[in-house]
């Protein structure tokens, strides 16, 4: 236990508050059991340790990592009722997916401990947990997205932009510091290597790669019970996902293509969103579920189109995938009938500064999304101001 003590004070020694993600004040941290998921390396870690230190409840707390060698021998309820009589308040625990039999033993810790407050982060796959205990109704699920262009804008450069809704943007109520800073080329900046926090890296890219091999060999595998030959079928498909995505799918041809059945692919595609790989436009006609109709298939942000395709991205897609992968954190976002999407009701057609509004001239409620454009006019709104959302 000394161990894992010391651990966390030096973490906590080497955690800096000058950035804190969007999350941290949505989160209702006086929950007795918070649940913090995503996909691996968007800051779910970072910010447990930043909110001790912001709550000045650094004594009564502990940060635990799942796969720490210590729970070889010991489980997390020893280990929380030796932490809670010795005084402790908040239990933190990291990648809690790690740990086998988890929903059980934090299932027991709530009940047998209930003056413990208890805090884990998962990959987003989490959600899908079968078996076992069920958390759904004690805890409060909290899903963190990689950066927005607001909050890169904030952490990399200093610009402080406040959060705009969709509303307001759609409104020309965005404000922002024109006299100092040029949008376009920080955007671009961004699309490129700005989607998790660690871009400031100098080995951006290799961490970023290491991400995705990691979540493919690693975590959803661990989760689904995947043997070694469906892992490489997963990096497989990441590959061909990589190279012609946006697309339509055609799951036959998939399936053929990586040697695999059908409903096989499905799953492996649903794994592959829940854990950050890729995102799935659904149709509006079927909303937001597994059984959506899916109308196309994309990388789940712009950076990992530029680290796994090896060419500069096509501009169309790269604009598209922005889009989508900003706009579905606060609404909803579908495929439009007419258009590129539908959100919120709202019709959107995304293209280059020349685009015009010819295909949905006579469609209520729509706009044109424009790149390399500074400033808002009737119904035209450039592309980078759906950065400033959450």
């Amino acid at each position: 236990m000394e161990r894992l003590m010391q651990r966390y004070q030096a973490q906590l020694d080497r955690t800096k508050t000058d950035f804190v993600r969007y999350l941290h004040d949505e989160i209702r941290w006086e929950a007795r059991l918070n649940a913090i998921l995503g996909a691996r390396g968007v800051g779910k870690t970072t910010l447990m340790f930043q909110h001790i230190l912001l709550s000045g409840e650094r004594d009564i707390s502990l940060v635990v990592f799942a796969d720490d060698i210590y729970f070889s021998k010991h489980t997390l309820l020893d280990m929380a009722d030796t932490f809670y009589k010795n005084g402790g308040k908040h239990l933190y625990i990291d990648e809690v997916h790690k740990y086998k039999h988890w929903s059980t033993e934090i299932k027991n810790i709530y009940d047998q401990l209930p003056d413990l407050q208890i805090v884990y982060t998962g990959s987003s796959i989490l959600d899908l947990e079968k078996g076992g205990a069920d958390l759904s109704r004690r805890q409060l699920k909290n899903y963190m997205h990689g950066m927005s262009f607001r909050e890169w804008l904030q952490m990399t450069k200093g610009v402080v932009v406040q959060k705009y809704t969709l509303d307001d943007i759609l409104s020309a109520k965005v404000v922002f510091p024109y006299a100092k800073h040029r949008p376009i080329p920080l955007f671009k900046e961004y699309l490129r290597g700005g989607f998790f926090p660690f871009c400031c890296e100098e080995d951006y890219f290799e961490r970023l790669n290491a991400v995705v091999e990691q979540t493919l060999e690693t975590d959803i595998p661990q989760f689904a019970g995947f043997s070694v030959g469906v892992m490489h079928k997963l990096k497989q498909l990441m590959q061909i996902i990589s190279q012609i995505s946006p697309f339509k799918p055609n799951y036959s041809d998939l399936a053929r293509d990586i040697s695999v059945a059908r409903n096989d692919l499905k799953d492996y595609l649903y794994y592959m969103e829940k854990s950050g790989m890729i995102q799935s436009l659904p149709s509006p006609a079927f909303g937001m579920t597994r059984l959506a109709k899916v109308e196309k298939i994309y990388l789940d942000n712009t950076n990992l189109m530029y680290a796994l395709i090896g060419t500069p991205p096509d501009v169309g897609n790269l604009r598209e995938t922005f889009f989508f992968n900003q706009m579905r954190v606060r609404n909803t976002v579908t495929a439009s009938e007419v258009s590129d999407f539908l959100v919120d009701g709202h019709t959107f057609e995304v293209g280059g500064h020349k685009k015009g509004r010819r295909q949905i001239v006579e469609v209520p409620d729509s706009y044109v999304v424009k790149d390399d454009i500074e400033y808002a006019t009737a119904g035209i709104i450039p592309l980078w101001m759906f950065g400033l959302n959450y």
